[in-house]
């Protein structure tokens, strides 16, 4: 592999050819999941599908007790997984929100600066003290 010099970082060619190789430097992004699509996808998957089964068997052959206790699993399996994925959607957004913007890099032998979303594979980024008026230096 060919690592770049400090001195001289990536050239503008050998970046744009690495961002364009690997995608940007992001989380992926996105529309946030409506309730509905999550109790969709949520009821797509097998294990589900097999509660769902035995409470429906239940319901034409077993008692009633029987039949509410499975069918409130259904309930509470359902309302869980909106539970921890309505968190997880919200973490997600907060950490697009911490990733800075914004990126001091070495190009050309020059410092530059770029949106972090372009910062490449073996890009050398030059770090400093944030001062009091939120300038690196």
């Amino acid at each position: 592999m060919n690592h770049p010099l400090p001195e001289t970082g990536l050239s503008a060619t050998e970046a744009a050819r690495r961002l364009a190789e690997d995608g940007p430097n992001a989380l992926p992004g996105g529309q946030r999941r409506t309730w509905l699509t999550i109790v969709w996808e949520t009821a797509r998957e097998p294990m589900f599908l097999l509660l769902l089964a035995a409470g429906t068997l239940y319901l034409v052959f077993g008692e009633l007790q029987e039949r509410l206790i499975l069918f409130g699993f259904v309930l509470v399996t359902l309302g869980l997984t909106l539970y921890q994925e309505g968190k997880t959607e919200r973490a997600i957004d907060a950490l697009r929100d911490l990733t800075s913007p914004r990126a001091l890099v070495i190009r050309d032998g020059k410092r530059e600066r770029i949106a972090g979303r372009d910062v490449v594979r073996d890009d050398w980024v030059v770090l400093g003290v944030c001062r009091t008026s939120g300038r690196f230096g």
